[in-house]
């Protein structure tokens, strides 16, 4: 499961996505999550749906790459589906004891694996066409109104770019370890959920001690480099808008233009039309008060 994580790892291809200032990446990211909370109903998130295919696309990263990353959290969407579905007030569909199953349970269900899935592919395409370097370099050009208020943005974008750069090392890492144990061994492929968790504890020393080596490696080397900070730090490559960074900042807004519309005139169109009329019959006028 941990070598199915694709979030924070960068894939290199030729495509016009790659060539975007980060900036507009960083936008997209922003952006994009925030319409899957405005969004709500059918249409608002086909309309999601197809603008991440048509990104996708745009970025010529395998789409078996990136559905490769949900594996990491299926668990998570597993989980997040049951919860909405027993704790939502509805129409019951089934009880037993203190659980019982609605049908507005299951369209939020529903809705949340949703939004939970079109969130980690769109926020991985963040990572997979931008490398670490130009990630911390529009993440302090775009947060550098916050120095006025004493916000150390080159700090946390330092610290950004260390973060994603050791998830391919770590990720590397629990590889070497897992083999070396499987070599003594050690099962991690078969058995329940439970057992596979428990076979995974015993790598966790060993990680915790390669990260905090690799950790201390990487302070001294900056301290030999004579690292202090950005104060005074020139850039090599400078960030400037072109024609297509323009060009996607207005695909951007008229996406959110879009989203707001659809939620306007069409939130109220359930996940599954008509699912509650054709099992539980006509509403009401009390009820649907």
């Amino acid at each position: 499961m941990i070598r199915d994580i694709t979030l924070g790892q960068y894939y290199e291809a030729d495509s016009v996505l790659h060539k975007l200032d980060p900036r507009v990446k960083l936008a997209f990211t922003v952006l994009y999550i925030v319409s899957l909370y405005v969004g709500k109903g059918l249409f608002c998130f086909a309309f999601a749906g197809a603008f991440l295919v048509f990104v996708i696309a745009l970025s010529k990263v395998p789409v078996r790459f990136m559905l490769r990353g949900l594996r990491s959290i299926l668990f998570l969407l597993i989980f997040s589906a049951i919860l909405n579905m027993f704790m939502t007030d509805g129409r019951i569909l089934a009880e037993w004891w203190i659980f019982k199953i609605t049908w507005e349970g299951i369209l939020m269900a529903l809705q949340m694996m949703i939004r939970l899935v079109f969130l980690i592919m769109g926020s991985s395409l963040l990572t997979l066409t931008t490398t670490p370097n130009e990630l911390t370099d529009g993440l302090e050009k775009a947060l550098g109104f916050l120095k006025i208020f004493h916000v150390p943005v080159h700090e946390v974008g330092m610290m950004m770019s260390i973060a994603l750069r050791f998830i391919p090392i770590l990720i590397e890492e629990v590889n070497k370890i897992m083999k070396a144990q499987m070599a003594r061994g050690a099962d991690f492929d078969t058995g329940g959920l439970i057992k596979k968790a428990k076979a995974m504890l015993p790598m966790l020393i060993p990680l915790f001690i390669s990260a905090f080596r690799r950790a201390g490696d990487l302070a001294l080397a900056m301290e030999a480099r004579c690292y202090h900070g950005g104060d005074g730090r020139t850039k090599l490559h400078l960030l400037k808008y072109k024609k297509a960074d323009l060009i996607a900042y207005l695909v951007l807004l008229v996406y959110m233009a879009g989203m707001i519309v659809l939620r306007i005139f069409t939130g109220n169109v359930p996940l599954i039309p008509g699912v509650f009329a054709s099992v539980t019959g006509p509403v009401k006028a009390e009820e649907r008060a």
